[in-house]
């Protein structure tokens, strides 16, 4: 099995949706990469794009077709200006013309050569996608992807797409190996054993500096979503909420910046009640920049991007534990959760509904907490299974296909629930557990088999049509 870096799981990415947008975004990338390698750019006369399954039904609400001509366009999601992406898509479905790779302007109507099938799954995965080129001999190159969650895409032939196999020195593909290879070097923190297999990927110093630009941008997300009101795009008109909790909270104190802004966060009242309006304003703050097509913190994906960082601001604004080493351990440890979800279940919500976002998230950040608190290994793992078992059997049915009703809000529960996890893991003894992480992982993939394809991402179940309402 192979080894997942815990920066491929924890890492920048854009809004709205980890397998909706960043996956199609990477899948046409990576297809202009393959038309590189097998011929060139300037050979393609027209080049097609078709959509299937989840990614057709809700592709309009999580910019799904977007992120495909964005790809296709040779647009980087880690390096766009957020604030051009309608400009750009407006140009291009005005002029009808593609700029293919960043390299040749070709033909490219919306609708004839950007489809979404919605009548169509394939059988692979239901986040499915085929490109194909045409170049101007009259060949054809076709390509099938899947965007399999966390913006990670596979093919039929390779489950990761161009990646190199990497094995880690103590390869930990289930709880009971971190278990098992802390005890045999003698390692009393979870973080020690990660910090080690990481250098598989990068220097431990590296590594360190990767995890605090993490946090750096947690801070600048959670610092503008608190800062933007309005209404979220879409057509839900949906208001903005983060703005006014931090406004009402700061009462009259004024910030210039981001620095100034945390130290009043620090510095407020640490009543029940506030911090746990504070934990829930960090989380709105995230995912309303999420649903905005704003650059945040994949974690593990984008529709629960905000509850690993409301946990973490949680423990720099209000405990103890405020050292870089202790952001550092918090995401190794959460990230590593993360892989383990990652390759013995999902992280997609189209494969097992919201449990495999939310609850994944969840149980990250509690198992995160839990080892900067001071919790054992055994407790951290506790952390996090309880943190799952209580998100088992969750759905997702986001209204009208966007990351808005009810994803923004399942992000504060995430929180409070990974929080509480920590809390109870840290005041009992892993011994007596009569669940382990690696059967709460197992039960919630069971879990996830046994699901109506109408609660996992499809807006066809729950709320999604409880709640008519009108197209706009």
């Amino acid at each position: 099995m192979e080894s997942i870096s815990v920066f491929e799981i924890i890492k920048v990415g854009i809004g709205p949706s980890s397998s909706h947008t960043m996956g199609p975004w990477n899948a046409a990338s990576a297809f202009i990469r393959i038309i590189k390698r097998e011929r060139s750019i300037a050979e393609v006369k027209e080049v097609f794009l078709e959509f299937f399954g989840s990614l057709a039904k809700t592709g309009i609400g999580h910019g799904t077709d977007i992120a495909g001509m964005l790809g296709l366009n040779g647009e980087d999601f880690k390096t766009i200006n957020t604030s051009k992406i309608d400009e750009k898509i407006e140009k291009i479905k005005k002029d009808q013309i593609i700029n293919l790779g960043g390299e040749k302007e070709i033909p490219f109507v919306y609708g004839y050569h950007l489809v979404l099938n919605m009548q169509k799954s394939l059988d692979f995965h239901p986040n499915g996608m085929i490109f194909k080129a045409i170049f101007e001999d009259g060949t054809e190159l076709v390509q099938d992807f899947y965007s399999v969650g966390g913006g990670f895409i596979a093919s039929q032939e390779k489950n990761s797409i161009e990646k190199h196999c990497v094995r880690t020195l103590y390869p930990c593909h289930h709880g009971s190996d971190i278990v098992k290879y802390c005890e045999k070097l003698g390692f009393k923190r979870f973080s020690d054993l990660i910090l080690i297999n990481e250098e598989s990927w990068r220097s431990q110093e590296e590594t360190r500096q990767e995890a605090l630009n993490i946090w750096k941008n947690i801070k600048e997300c959670i610092y503008k979503g608190v800062n933007k009101e309005g209404i979220l795009p879409g057509g839900l008109n949906v208001t903005r909420r983060a703005a006014g909790i931090n406004r009402k909270l700061l009462g009259d104190k004024i910030y210039k910046n981001i620095d100034e802004w945390f130290k009043l966060v620090v510095d407020a009242e640490e009543n029940f009640t506030n911090i746990n309006k504070w934990i829930a304003c960090f989380a709105l703050a995230v995912n309303e920049e999420n649903a905005s097509f704003g650059r945040i913190i994949t974690a593990p994906t984008n529709g629960a991007s905000g509850v690993i960082p409301a946990v973490l601001m949680y423990s720099q604004a209000f405990t103890e534990f405020i050292s870089e080493d202790d952001i550092v351990r918090f995401l190794l440890v959460a990230g590593e959760i993360g892989t383990l979800f990652k390759k013995n279940a999902t992280i997609s919500a189209a494969m097992g509904g919201c449990q495999a976002e939310i609850g994944v998230s969840s149980a990250m950040a509690a198992a995160g907490l839990t080892e900067i608190l001071g919790g054992s290994i055994g407790q951290v793992l506790m952390a996090a299974e309880i943190a799952m078992e209580h998100h088992l059997g969750l759905t997702c049915d986001p209204i009208k296909g966007l990351v808005q009703i009810p994803c923004i809000e399942r992000n504060t529960m995430g929180a409070m629930k990974a929080i509480t996890a920590a809390n109870i893991a840290l005041e009992s003894d892993p011994a007596k557990a009569k669940v382990t992480l690696d059967e709460v992982i197992q039960t919630m993939w069971e879990t996830a088999l046994s699901m109506s394809d109408r609660f996992k991402e499809t807006s066809e179940g729950g709320l999604a049509i409880a709640v008519n309402v009108p197209e706009c």
